[in-house]
């Protein structure tokens, strides 16, 4: 019990005696699922069957079995060839039957030959009797075998290059003969020349040598033209006096450097005239900004002794009786637990 009836020697053999490779993709080729089931169409020929589709369609296999004829004879020969192989050789439609067999629809006949109303067959030598007449000429595709990705060696291409100044040279001195023989030069896309040696170009329409297309005007306005700051720095101030907000910063900035178009109010605080900010009645308007100032120091002071007198006590409290609540829990929990325990010990 409990052990395994192995035979290592089976095992080791099955290993390293009887394993055999299996049958791997090609360097660079594509692996997808099913792959390994596929037929290999390179080991296949058209018009040959193996013994497994002969087997399968109920034909005999061995040294006769190119006598019995294919299942689908008959349709050949009454449709025609398949059209995707039109140069196969299919006995009993474009080609000679085997010997010893005949024509037929009996058991191992070959149908009937494919013939027209003279008699003659109609898609090949069927009967074998005819020489050269029937034998069609295959129609070979040309293939271009050149190698595209081949690359050029440094000689060709100076060859090449060679060749091409070499024609150049040759145009140039053969217009250059041209002009000598005629002894008048020809009119060419730089100017307009006659013969006689007057320019065809008016007087005063001469080319500069240097054409300035920039204008002075625009430079020079563009350099009086202030260009606009990218960025601006905002100055940073301390507040030691938060008062009551509830997101309140010991840090602030003044916003106001980054609008220089806009006048700021004289409400605005930290300005240069010392102005602040500050709620006043209608009847309080006439207030210089002295006053206005002194104002906002006592309400700023009110609210820092209203923060300071504020008593905490009920806070407190609340914290101390939900904390003597939670005691009395747990004691009442440790003493219940006691008691049941009391009872568990009991026995009669």
């Amino acid at each position: 019990m409990g052990k395994i009836d192995i035979d290592y020697q089976k095992l080791h053999d099955a290993f390293f005696k009887w394993q055999t490779k299996p049958r791997m993709t090609i360097h660079g080729d594509l692996y997808y699922e099913g792959k390994e089931m596929e037929t290999r169409l390179r080991e296949k020929k058209p018009g040959d069957l193996s013994s497994d589709l002969r087997n399968a369609l109920g034909m005999p296999t061995g040294p006769n079995s190119h006598k019995v004829p294919p299942p689908w004879l008959i349709a050949m020969q009454r449709y025609g060839p398949p059209p995707s192989y039109p140069n196969l050789k299919i006995p009993g439609l474009n080609s000679p039957i085997p010997d010893n067999c005949s024509f037929g629809y009996h058991a191992g006949g070959w149908g009937k030959p494919p013939v027209d109303e003279m008699g003659k067959p109609l898609y090949g030598d069927v009967f074998g009797t005819a020489g050269g007449e029937y034998h069609q000429p295959i129609m070979e595709e040309e293939i271009d075998r050149t190698l595209w990705g081949e690359l050029e060696s440094e000689s060709e291409s100076e060859s090449e290059e060679e060749e091409e100044e070499e024609d150049e040279a040759a145009g140039e001195s053969m217009e250059q003969e041209e002009i000598d023989r005629s002894g008048l030069a020809t009119p060419s896309d730089g100017g307009l020349i006659t013969p006689s040696g007057l320019s065809s170009i008016p007087a005063g329409m001469e080319t500069p040598d240097m054409i300035e297309l920039r204008k002075r005007k625009i430079e020079s306005e563009m350099e009086n033209i202030d260009a606009p700051s990218l960025y601006t720095i905002l100055p940073e101030k301390k507040n030691d006096r938060i008062g009551t907000a509830m997101m309140g910063s010991t840090h602030i900035y003044d916003m106001t450097a980054a609008m220089p178009g806009r006048v700021r109010p004289p409400g605005m605080g930290g300005g240069a005239d010392g102005g602040v900010e500050v709620a006043l009645d209608p009847s309080e308007l006439d207030m210089d900004s002295a006053a206005m100032a002194a104002r906002y120091e006592q309400t700023l002071r009110e609210q820092q002794n209203q923060l300071e007198k504020e008593d905490l006590s009920d806070m407190v409290a609340e914290h101390t009786a939900k904390q003597k609540n939670k005691r009395k829990r747990a004691a009442g929990q440790q003493d219940s637990g006691r008691a049941t325990k009391k009872y568990k010990d009991f026995k009669f």
